[in-house]
C-alpha cells in the first residue's frame, strides 16, 4: 500500500513539475498559430457612405413643414401621412417642369376638401436636407384645389424610416 501512495505521489510531482513547460509549449503554439492565420478585415464604418437624416420640428399649428426640393426647385411643404401620394398644385407642377397643357386630369381624388380631379406625374426627385429619393408618384390638383404643396406616402415609404415624437419628425433613408 506503501508502494502505491508513494508511486502516485512522485508521479503527481512529476506532472507538476512538468506544467510550466507544457503551458509555455502551449503558449508558443497559440502564437503561431494567429500569426499564420489572416488578420480580419475590418469594414469601415457606415458614415463612409452618409445616411440620409433630417428632422423637422412641428409648427404651431401641429404640421411639420419645410423647404423641399422638388425636381431640383424649392418647395415649401407640409408633410401628411394620410395622403397616399406627393399632392401639388398647378402652379407648383409649371414650376417644376410640367406643362398644364399636358397634363391629364382624368383622375378622381378625394381631399380633405372634398372631390375635385387630378392628374398623374412622377417627380424626378424630392429631396429634404441629406435625403434624396428619386421617382417619387404626385398628382397634380387645380389652384382652387390645393393652396400648398403636401408629402404624401408615395414620398415616406420611400424612406428606411420615420418616427414623430417630441414635436419632431425624424426621417431616415
Amino acid at each position: 500500500m506503501f508502494a502505491r501512495t508513494f508511486f502516485m505521489v512522485l508521479m503527481l510531482a512529476l506532472s507538476a513539475s512538468q506544467w510550466p513547460t507544457i503551458a509555455e509549449k502551449v503558449q508558443a503554439m497559440l502564437e503561431e498559430r494567429e500569426a499564420a492565420e489572416p488578420a480580419a478585415v475590418v469594414a469601415k464604418p457606415a458614415a463612409a457612405v452618409p445616411c440620409g437624416q433630417t428632422v423637422l420640428t412641428m409648427g404651431r399649428h401641429g404640421h411639420y413643414s419645410g423647404t423641399f426640393k422638388m425636381n431640383g426647385k424649392p418647395v415649401d411643404a407640409m408633410v401628411d401621412t394620410g395622403a397616399s401620394r406627393v399632392a401639388i398644385n398647378v402652379s407648383t407642377a409649371r414650376r417644376l417642369g410640367f406643362s398644364p397643357a399636358a397634363l391629364d386630369f382624368r383622375y378622381q381624388v378625394r381631399t380633405a376638401n372634398g372631390v375635385t380631379r387630378a392628374a398623374h406625374v412622377t417627380l424626378d426627385r424630392v429631396e429634404i436636407g441629406s435625403i434624396r429619393v428619386r421617382d417619387v408618384e404626385a398628382v397634380v390638383l387645380g389652384d382652387e384645389a390645393l393652396s400648398s404643396t403636401l408629402v404624401g406616402m408615395s414620398f415616406m415609404t420611400k424612406l428606411r424610416s420615420y418616427t414623430a415624437e417630441k414635436r419632431t419628425l425624424r426621417m431616415i433613408q
